[in-house]
This record gives structure tokens, C-alpha cells and sequence, in this order.
């Protein structure tokens, strides 16, 4: 019998405001499933102590970041405080055919990039909203991270993140974490079964089509 257990992976998009709960959230799918993996990104900065090329980012030159653009090699890219950053397509394409799911960590541009580039069939884009406003920033004074002054760059830059949830697939709002999280995992469980990745499906129904003919003769 045709098999209809292989399956191409998925490209998951994860945005949202600082202090939303996203990275908690996106370590919590990698623990749930260890075969996901996080996309590496490109760079043309210099590498800072302890990073390692090919782990932590693929370091580029900027002439080669700019061909990779050139020859629609970046699914997604920007140029932030004086250097480029994007996210090569050759890993994530391989990853997908392989029938292994790609986490994103990126920004409503990105996301709105890789929406329209070469992999948009693959593309699950989730991004998740804080249950008020207060309750972000207690979440990101609560870190003990960031400085006063940071904090509210952060908050500043929430309202124009925020704007843009109407752009992706699905919307969580995570006032409870584990809520949000089984959320989550109900909605990369059903992706997983849409038509577009499950390929043995086109072998599985002829199989069933030439039971037909059979059938008949």
C-alpha cells in the first residue's frame, strides 16, 4: 500500500512584541519536538567571542551577502545599524524536503518576505499578542534585563510590531503560557496535515483509483 506517513516540513514563523512570550514559547515546540530546528541566519558582522560560524549565524562578507540577495538566495533580509542580516533559503528548502520542520524568530518584515518568496506553500505564521499592554511591560521590567531607558524603546516599538497581526496565519494571545502553548501545538499538529505536505497523498489515491479499475474488470 502507498505510504502517507512522509510529509515535507513546515516553515514556522513566530513574531510578536518583546515580552510576549515568543522565545519561551518557541523553546517549549523544540523541547515538545527535538527534530525541529531553528533557522541560522547570515550576517555580514564580524563574529563577536564565542560564536561559531555555521551555529550561531553564517558570517558573510558583505559581497557575498549582497549576491546571495542578488541571486534570490535570502528568503528574507534587512540592513540593521550598519549591517545585513538574512535568513539563507538552501538550508530551509533542504530541511523542508526532508520532511523537517524550520522555526523562525523574526519581525513582521521578514515574515511578510518569506510570505511571498519561493517557500510560501510551507509557510505557518503565527504571531502572538500580550493580554494588555500593562502586563508587557510588567513582563519586561519583571526580566531585569534591559535598562529604564530600553524598556521603553522596547514599549515604543511594540505598537508598530502589534499593527501588523492581521498579516499572519494565526493569532495567539498568551495570558496563560501552558493555555497558549497547547494552542500552539494543536495548531503545528494540523498544519502538518494540510494537502500541500503530505506528497504520498498523490500515491495513496491512485493506489485507490487502480483498486477501482480492478474492481471492474
Amino acid at each position: 500500500m502507498p505510504q502517507t506517513d512522509s510529509r515535507r516540513g513546515l516553515l514556522i514563523i513566530l513574531s510578536s512584541p518583546s515580552g510576549a512570550g515568543k522565545s519561551t514559547l518557541a523553546k517549549r515546540l523544540m523541547d515538545w519536538d527535538p527534530t525541529l530546528s531553528f533557522s541560522v541566519s547570515a550576517t555580514t558582522r564580524a563574529p563577536r567571542p564565542g560564536e561559531v560560524d555555521g551555529k550561531d549565524y553564517h558570517f558573510l562578507t558583505e559581497s557575498a551577502f549582497k549576491d546571495m540577495v542578488r541571486d534570490g538566495a535570502m528568503l528574507e533580509h534587512a540592513h540593521v545599524f550598519g549591517n545585513f542580516y538574512g535568513s539563507p533559503m538552501a538550508p530551509v528548502k533542504e530541511a523542508i524536503e526532508g520532511g523537517c520542520d524550520v522555526l523562525f524568530d523574526i519581525d513582521w518584515q521578514g515574515a511578510q518576505q518569506i510570505k511571498v518568496s519561493k517557500l510560501r506553500d510551507h509557510v505557518l505564521s503565527i504571531f502572538v499578542l500580550p493580554p494588555s499592554i500593562a502586563e508587557l511591560r510588567r513582563r519586561l521590567v519583571s526580566r531585569g534585563q534591559d535598562a529604564p531607558e530600553v524598556i521603553q524603546k522596547r514599549m515604543q516599538k511594540s505598537w508598530d510590531e502589534i499593527s501588523h497581526w492581521d498579516g499572519y496565519d494565526y493569532v495567539l494571545v498568551n495570558d496563560d503560557l501552558d493555555a497558549t502553548f497547547e494552542r500552539l501545538k494543536t495548531i503545528v499538529s494540523a498544519e502538518r496535515l494540510r494537502q500541500p505536505q503530505q506528497p504520498g497523498l498523490v500515491g495513496f489515491v491512485r493506489g485507490l483509483q487502480s483498486e477501482f479499475q480492478e474492481d471492474e474488470q
